[in-house]
């Protein structure tokens, strides 16, 4: 949900006079100008109590002599021709208080040259309404009016009288009412939700607390959370799905979680602190390998009063099939994304989750390659299109794959925000290298993408001097995208379509990679058995520099082996990870940006911080014995042009 809410402004309009200092209004087709003009050699003089010492008629022009020191009001036809050869004849009075007042007849001797123009504003358009005070004018078109009616409320150009102006706000309890486009009367705007700390201030008609007009990042007041693919055997209350979520502010935190309208959980989290809070799995979303299911109330929504940010374990338990997501909070979706997910290893299926925040959301889902083997069901069809499946608050949608089918590069739309999470239920990366493992991660809004990436790999556990290898899948979100990389790796580089994509083979490689058009970039750890050290599959999906951050607050689950946070920053940035320096930064190549591996502490809540003078990117992860999880440890998700 947008807190977003708006304050209506009444806006004043002036116009210029011939001069370009008076203010001009228009009258039953009469223009009137008053001007006031500093004399010095002008041919009236004015006296300290405002009279003008000689009246005169005369013509003016643009000379210094010329000006009159007196305020001076003069009243001209609607469309005067003037000549500069003979000026026409003037006539003036002066009335007591020194203000002259002339009417001036046009010339009458025909002559006119290239000085000729127009003394003042045109007659407004037959029928256009406008506003003189609290009275609404019917233009004639020929400077009157057809009718002028005084309004009982309001008048607003160029609707006439109205019951209230378009955009206008005010409060009923704490519900924010917006007046409509054509201003006849209110309609609902954003609730301010006390869940979220929220309330409507009478003042300003617009919601009011820490969670309104938060920005977009990672950092938020409502998710979605949502249990995924998982293999049976790790489904239970020995094995919690959970999420974590970390407290941004000084300030305690109530966070509340229901499924549909049943309240699950409400937890305070402390000021800059993290808290675990175990959540029921849902079984019809994570047993079994399929058929793809439409859930009604499938997902949880977690809302917090103040600001936070939330990863999901599935499980949390570090255990052998693990992953974890950044989840993404409800006023940074959007209806619009490119999935990145794995090819089914049978029996197991990739899969897409998708959750919808509000009722009557409808979501279109386009396999690519016109299509890939898919599990039929809600709506989806055995090549993995779906067209106009509707889907409520909290439903969630979830695509799995048949044998032969790789979900990589469908295009979810949706005419609201929804959360779209991509992965698989068990795989081998590669397949053929042991040992299977969840992968999921949360996928960015196109809008949010960008043109260009900086990949680089994790770090081996025990041994971190060396780096663990990875494969990387590069999507095209357009036709004729075109790929360039530095260093140049040895792929094709052009995309022909929206959802193809090249995947480079597992490599400790570092490069910059850059499109023509937005991509999605998404890595992924090989298995144990490659020889790259302890760990196995897990999935992250690279941010761009241009969503950089220059501090994080981020969780990394204790129960790991080891956990680490990976640091992209520009060249000699001066970086902290929990207020200690990093030293150990290594360029990579001549992209302007260095890779620093910094392992984490385990002894305290798994609560982290990164600060850096310049913004960085970074991920986390944390790898057991033939388990990992990885995730982006946080993001801005600023739109940015294609």
């Amino acid at each position: 949900m947008r807190h977003l809410c708006a304050t209506a402004l009444i806006t004043s309009l002036a116009g210029c006079g011939d001069d370009g200092t008076g203010v001009v209004s228009i009258t039953a087709g009469v223009s009137t100008t008053t001007s006031t003009s500093q004399g010095s050699s002008g041919v009236d003089t004015q006296d300290p109590t405002g009279s003008t010492s000689s009246p005169t008629s005369s013509t003016t022009d643009n000379s210094a002599g010329s000006d009159t020191s007196g305020p001076t009001t003069s009243t001209t036809s609607p469309v005067t021709s003037s000549t500069t050869d003979e000026p026409g004849t003037s006539t003036g009075t002066t009335d007591p208080s020194g203000t002259s007042t002339g009417t001036t007849e046009p010339s009458t001797d025909g002559t006119t040259d290239d000085t000729t123009s127009t003394t003042g504003p045109q007659p407004c358009a037959e029928d256009q309404v406008q506003c003189s005070g609290n009275v609404a004018q019917v233009c004639d078109g020929m400077g009157g009016f057809k009718s002028e009616t005084p309004c009982p409320e309001l008048c607003v150009e160029p609707l006439g009288c109205v019951a209230c102006d378009p955009g206008a706000t005010k409060c009923d309890g704490n519900q924010v009412l917006v007046c409509n486009d054509q201003g006849d009367g209110f309609v609902a705007g954003d609730s301010c939700d006390p869940l979220l700390g929220l309330s409507c201030d009478a003042n300003f008609g617009q919601c009011v607390g820490a969670c309104a007009n938060i920005g977009t990042s990672y950092i938020g007041c409502e998710y979605y959370p949502v249990v995924t693919q998982q293999l049976d055997v790790f489904v239970g209350p020995a094995n919690p799905y959970a999420v974590a979520v970390a407290n941004t502010t000084g300030n305690s935190a109530t966070v509340t979680v229901h499924r549909g309208a049943n309240q699950v959980v409400q937890q305070m989290v402390a000021a800059n602190s993290v808290a675990v809070i175990n959540l029921p799995w849902v079984t019809e979303l994570t047993n079994g390998t399929g058929p793809t299911v439409k859930i009604t109330d499938g997902a949880y929504r977690l809302r917090s009063t103040q600001p936070v940010t939330v990863y999901q374990f599935n499980p949390l338990n570090a255990d052998v099939t693990n992953d974890a997501s950044l989840l993404l909070p409800v006023n940074t979706w959007t209806g619009n994304y490119l999935v990145a997910a794995w090819n089914h290893w049978n029996p197991y299926p990739g899969f897409i989750s998708i959750t919808a925040h509000e009722d009557g959301t409808v979501v279109n889902v386009k396999a690519p390659k016109n299509g890939v083997p898919t599990q039929a069901g809600g709506g989806v069809d055995a090549q993995g299109n779906g067209n106009n499946i509707t889907l409520n608050d909290g439903d969630v949608l979830q695509i799995t794959t048949a044998n032969g089918g790789d979900p990589t590069g469908s295009i979810v739309t949706a005419n609201k925000p929804v959360q779209v999470i991509g992965g698989h239920d068990c795989t081998q990366v590669p397949i053929g290298i042991t040992a299977c493992d969840h992968l999921e991660e949360s996928m960015f809004p196109i809008e949010a993408l960008a043109k260009k990436y900086i990949v680089a790999p994790p770090v081996q556990q025990p041994n971190n001097a060396l780096e663990k290898a990875v494969i990387v899948r590069i999507v095209a979100s357009e036709d004729n995208t075109t790929l360039t990389f530095t260093p140049d790796q040895p792929v094709n580089k052009v995309l022909a379509k929206a959802g193809d994509f090249v995947e480079i083979g597992q490599s400790t490689n570092k490069y910059v990679v850059e499109a023509d058009k937005k991509i999605l970039v998404t890595e992924y750890m090989v298995g144990q058995s490659a020889g790259y050290g302890t760990s196995d599959p897990a999935m992250l999906v690279a941010v761009p520099s241009e969503q950089f951050r220059s501090s994080y607050l981020f969780y990394a689950q204790t129960g790991w082996q080891a956990n680490f946070v990976d640091i992209i920053a520009p060249n000699n940035s001066t970086v902290q990870v929990d207020g200690a320096a990093v030293n150990n930064f290594t360029a990579i190549g001549a992209s302007g940006y260095s890779l620093a591996h910094v392992k984490l502490s385990n002894a305290g809540n798994g609560s982290h911080t990164v600060t850096s003078d310049t913004k960085v990117g970074i991920s986390v992860y944390g790898v057991i014995d033939f388990g990992s999880y990885w995730y982006p440890g946080g993001l801005d998700l600023d739109v940015i042009p294609q």
